[in-house]
This record gives C-alpha cells, sequence and structure tokens, in this order.
C-alpha cells in the first residue's frame, strides 16, 4: 500500500511548523479504528517487531457490508475489537492509574494514535504490557491487601482478549458460580445462601489464603489449553501473567512467578476458570448432592450435618492443596444455621460474613405481630465500619464553602449505592449509617450557618425542616431515612 505524505515522524512526532491531526471519533464508531496518514509511519513501525505464530490468521476487517481480511496482520485482532474495548473500559469508569499516571482525559486527547497503535501492536504480536503498579489497601486489622493497577491502555488491551473468550468460558461455569459473570451478580448470590440456609442446617464458610497471589501459572495455563488452542491468546496472557510489579515509575519491576494481579481486566476471568477445575467442577464429581455458592474466591458450602461439614472441609483443604492453595484457618470456619426450628446448642459459630452481609439468627415480627426467630442476612458491622471509615475519611463537615445542593449532588451517588446493595436484605439495618451521615451534616450546618450560634439542636431542626420542605434533595430521604 502506497504510503502517503505524513505530518509525523516514523517515532509519531509532529514535523516542525505542523500539527498532527486528531482522528474523527465518529469515524471511530462507523469502522472501529480510523486511519490517516498519520499512522502510517507508526504503523511501519510497529511492523518491524512483529512476532508471527505459526498457527495465526488475517485479521478480518469490515469494508461496506462485506468482511475483508487485512494480509498484514497476523493474529485475528480488529480495530473494532479494540474500539468496543475502549468503550467498556470508559463505561466502567475506572479511575486508577497504573504506573505511567495517565488518566482517561489525557488518553482522548490523543485517542486515535494511542489505539490504533495498541491495536497494531495486538495484531502483530509485538504488545508487550508493561509494569504493574503495586497499591496496598488496608483490610483492617494492620493487614495489607495488594493490587495491582494496570496501565490504560493495558486495561484496554485485556479487554479485548477477556471479550474474545468471556463466551467461551460462560458455556463452561457451573450455574452457583456468581463472580464476574453475565447475568449474574452479587445479590443473586446472597439471593442463593438466602434460600440454601433455609433448607441445610450447617455450612462451611471457605476462605482461600492469599488467593489472587498464589495462582499456580503451570495450572492456570493447563486449564486455559483445554479450553484455548489460538497461541497468541495463550502467548499474551503468559506475558500478563508475567508482568513485573512496580511500585513506583523508574523502579526496577519485581518479578511476579505466581498469581494474577487483583486489579486487572483479565485477572476475574482467570481467577473464575482456575477455581472452576480447582473448585466446582470438584465438588459435582465428588459432592454432586451438595450445594455451594461462589462469588469469585468467597465461598459457601451447604451441608446437611456437622460430620458431612467436618469430612467435606478436610477434603476441600486437600483438594486445594493439590491445586497449591491454601485454606485460611483463621477465616474458615463450619457454622450453625440456628433458628427457632433448630435450636441445637452447639460450640460452633451461629454466624459467617458473605459478600458485606452478615447471616445469623435474627427475630423478626409476623403478621399477625408475633416474634420469629430466623436464620438470615443483614449487613454486616464489617460494612458498617467501613463506610464510616469512608465518612470521617472525607472530613466533609470542614466543606463550608459548598452549599447543601452541592453537598447533595456530591453525596447521592454514594447514598444510591449504598441503599441499592444493602438494602437488599433489611433495608432498616442502614439507619445506623445514614444517622452517622446526618450526624456529620449537621456539624457541616453548624459550621456553614451562623444564625445556628454553634448549636447542633438549631442545625438539626433546620435539616429535619429542609428534609420535609425538600424531601427529594438527597437520596435517603426518599426511603424512609430523613428522621434518623
Amino acid at each position: 500500500m502506497e504510503q502517503g505524505k505524513s505530518s509525523v515522524n516514523a517515532k509519531g512526532k509532529a514535523q516542525v511548523g505542523q500539527t498532527p491531526t486528531r482522528l474523527n471519533t465518529e469515524v471511530m464508531l462507523d469502522g472501529g479504528l480510523g486511519r490517516s496518514s498519520e499512522d502510517a509511519a507508526v504503523m511501519e513501525v510497529e511492523r518491524r517487531a512483529g512476532v508471527v505464530p505459526k498457527d495465526s490468521q488475517a485479521a478480518p476487517t469490515k469494508e461496506g457490508s462485506k468482511t475483508v481480511v487485512d494480509q498484514s496482520r497476523v493474529i485475528p485482532i480488529s480495530k473494532e475489537m479494540v474500539w468496543s474495548s475502549y468503550k467498556q473500559i470508559v463505561k466502567k469508569g475506572e479511575k486508577a492509574s497504573g504506573i505511567d499516571g495517565e488518566v482517561l482525559s489525557s488518553f482522548q486527547e490523543k485517542l486515535g494514535m494511542e489505539l490504533y497503535k495498541l491495536w497494531n501492536r495486538l495484531s502483530s504480536g509485538s504488545y508487550h504490557p508493561p509494569a504493574v503498579l503495586r497499591v496496598g489497601i488496608d483490610k483492617g486489622g494492620g493487614q495489607l491487601r495488594y493490587l495491582g493497577i494496570p496501565t490504560l491502555s493495558d486495561r484496554i488491551a485485556q479487554e479485548v482478549i477477556r471479550e474474545y473468550l468471556n463466551s467461551r468460558f460462560e458455556a463452561i461455569y457451573d450455574a452457583h458460580s456468581y463472580g464476574y459473570r453475565v447475568g449474574k451478580s452479587a445479590h443473586a448470590a446472597l439471593g442463593e445462601v438466602r434460600e440454601q440456609v433455609q433448607r441445610h442446617d450447617w455450612v462451611i464458610d471457605l476462605d482461600i489464603k492469599g488467593f489472587f497471589d498464589n495462582i499456580s501459572h503451570e495450572l492456570l495455563l493447563k486449564a486455559l489449553s483445554k479450553h484455548v488452542e489460538e497461541s497468541w491468546v495463550k502467548l499474551y496472557i503468559g506475558r500478563w501473567l508475567t508482568a513485573p510489579y512496580q511500585e513506583r515509575e523508574g523502579q526496577i519491576g519485581l518479578p511476579r512467578e505466581r498469581g494474577t494481579p487483583q486489579g486487572g481486566v483479565i485477572s476475574p476471568l482467570l481467577s473464575n476458570l482456575y477455581l472452576h477445575y480447582a473448585l466446582d467442577k470438584w465438588l459435582r464429581k465428588y459432592y454432586p448432592g451438595v450445594k455451594f455458592v461462589r462469588y469469585a474466591d468467597d465461598m459457601v458450602i451447604h451441608c446437611d450435618s456437622r460430620e458431612q461439614a467436618i469430612g467435606i472441609l478436610e477434603s476441600v483443604s486437600a483438594r486445594l492443596s493439590n491445586c497449591e492453595l491454601s485454606l485460611n484457618r483463621e477465616k474458615t470456619q463450619i457454622v450453625y444455621c440456628k433458628d427457632k426450628r433448630r435450636a441445637e446448642e452447639v460450640d460452633e459459630p451461629v454466624w459467617f460474613d458473605f459478600l458485606g452481609y452478615r447471616f445469623m439468627p435474627r427475630t423478626v415480627r409476623q403478621k399477625y405481630g408475633q416474634l420469629r426467630l430466623i436464620f438470615d442476612g443483614g449487613m454486616s458491622p464489617k460494612s458498617e465500619q467501613r463506610i464510616a471509615k469512608d465518612l470521617r475519611e472525607l472530613n466533609f463537615q470542614r466543606w463550608t464553602y459548598r452549599s447543601v445542593a452541592e453537598m447533595a449532588a456530591f453525596f447521592n451517588a454514594k447514598l444510591r449505592g449504598w441503599l441499592h446493595y444493602y438494602g437488599m436484605i433489611r433495608k432498616r439495618d442502614l439507619r445506623r449509617t445514614f444517622r452517622r451521615f446526618h450526624h456529620r451534616l449537621i456539624s457541616w450546618a453548624v459550621k456553614r450557618f451562623k444564625r445556628f450560634r454553634r448549636s447542633r439542636v438549631k442545625a438539626g431542626q433546620w435539616l429535619r425542616r429542609l428534609a420535609k420542605r425538600q424531601p427529594d434533595l438527597f437520596v435517603h430521604w426518599q426511603h424512609g431515612f430523613a428522621n434518623v
């Protein structure tokens, strides 16, 4: 193909006195990633580093209503696939930047060039992922959980492969695996647990020690090979698995021989596949009548007796050891689902936490006023403490430069999220959370308005009048939490 005149040199930099043109977004929407003369130089430079797998195919591209094969491509990754993956990353709203510090706004300033360059490398086999930013987050109790944050362009690349494989893996997953799956959700998993704890007296609350950090690359690639024949897919996944960690730019990368970064786009797909073979399929084979619910690496197994629970737990421990994983003995426990019908006195715990909810004996009022003890879920104390910590760290009572309407605009997304997730079961358990929010909102009003003369009573009265006058101002007021 003849290369036209370019306003950029072979390294993609603008020539003196010329301004590179930015690709039109609508062109990319119509045909994936557009191509201009500015991209030709980049393409030629990238092509030299191409890797040609033996089983590779030319990438199909669309021209009108026909599919045209681009014979210069060696891996079937089209421009449309890259563009679709970019839109998915934007839709997810992932804001954390990787080791290069690039955020979405700066990436979009050179969108056409960046996406074309990414496609060019992916489709030629020459894409090598950059180092993963290692970030520690507080788990409580002085413990840290380490996340691996890829760069923005690497997230797009991972999304391309994730989307390419997702439907293939969906076909093999167990119906009781809920994490990171199309049509599945945490609420669906919680609903299944609520149903099963009424039918079965005992639960194994399973916790895998450092799951994401201890996945065996060898076993994972073995499982991957059962469903993926394309060598180029395995090539890229192998590169992502071994991409080094860095805690800051310029630091020597920490080598990675095990695990997949918790925070990577491709990691949920790979971890689900690993646990599908390590636990789901194994349980179906050796304990076909046993019910379980798994959301990523959080899992509960329902049993009919203490003896059955002890036996299954021992077998699961041995199975995980064979898969180069181990149980967290401090957090794994056998739980008795105690209620009015199951009133046996036992030494085992009678509660467990799952996906931010605590399942335990709870007293409920029935239709005609009678009280009954049931085993059910509700917002966990750990979830309450996490939200309380978030509110404390925001320290928003000092935001005296904001109006009450601006405060509502800032907090309504958070309030809506808490209501949506924790309001599924026992919505009234959110009262303590909203009471804390109101307490800090009153502190803000005392500082914001001099007319209250530092009186919290007057500020509280004003807030209650405001809730009556403008019940739609804060989202939770519309759900009966105006006077908590």
